[in-house]
């Protein structure tokens, strides 16, 4: 409900904002200690991260609700923004967008760690796991740029606006594609955030648009496997309804205005 997570944000502003907050029957402030704020800004940011790969990964409409709040927190705090970023990079390279490269001397264990796969007593996590908490990432990030804190003060910008969002597609398609994981993105990317895009960029987006139909997608296709194409034929899809259409329906789970008289 809106006014719950009002409840949330104004919890959060406040305690970051050095007033005293109730929490589990005590009261906290940054102010009890020298390096309170720093760690606070800290814990929240990887918190934020971990709701993406976690809570969102699985339901794809809690993008929304979280993201507002952080869009809200990090216009009055940025530095919980610029940790946020930090944390998520490191998650989740691809969000930068970043295939990491094996450096000479690095273990593959540490490599598969680097690519954002997690490992426990050398065991490396399943592709589908994996893949699956990189998509909730994607998907929060495409979910932040384009909200906005609905009572905060809009004279300023977007502390990280749609304009990351144009930068991070341009740089995706700059990029030589990876099996599974480029055809995800893409189309996490654009479910999320393509009827934004379209709305800010016109005919610079269609035009992005046939670039991934006519030259991107053939890329993607020459590396995919036969066990590997469910995700590119899902964005192949994608791609031709939309210009067919000319349309990108809204994404899923957005925050309309009657959500905040709830």
């Amino acid at each position: 409900a809106g006014s719950k997570l009002r409840e949330v944000f104004d919890k959060i502003n406040n305690l970051l904002s050095g007033k005293p907050v109730q929490t589990e029957g005590q009261t906290v402030s940054v102010t009890q200690h020298p390096q309170g704020l720093e760690f606070v800004c800290y814990k929240l940011a990887e918190k934020f991260v971990k709701h993406g790969e976690g809570e969102v990964s699985f339901h794809h409409d809690s993008a929304f609700p979280i993201a507002v709040v952080l869009s809200g927190i990090w216009e009055l705090h940025p530095r919980v923004g610029d940790i946020f970023l930090a944390h998520l990079h490191k998650k989740c390279p691809y969000s930068v967008p970043f295939y990491p490269a094996r450096k000479e001397g690095t273990s593959m264990e540490e490599y598969q760690r680097i690519l954002g796969y997690e490992v426990h007593d050398s065991k490396v996590e399943e592709q589908d796991h994996f893949l699956k908490r990189m998509s909730g990432m994607i998907r929060l990030y495409a979910a932040i740029i384009q909200l906005r804190w609905p009572y905060g003060n809009k004279q300023g910008a977007h502390p990280h606006g749609l304009s990351y969002g144009w930068r991070w597609l341009a740089q995706m398609l700059n990029l030589e594609p990876l099996a599974d994981v480029t055809a995800m993105l893409l189309l996490d990317f654009l479910e999320v955030c393509g009827n934004a895009l379209m709305k800010q960029y016109g005919i610079q987006f269609w035009k992005t648009m046939f670039f991934i139909q006519k030259s991107y997608i053939p890329r993607i296709e020459a590396v995919t496997s036969a066990g590997q194409m469910g995700c590119l034929s899902r964005l192949k899809s994608f791609v031709k309804k939309c210009l067919q259409e000319q349309e990108i329906p809204l994404p899923k789970g957005v925050l309309t205005p009657t959500f905040w008289r709830t």
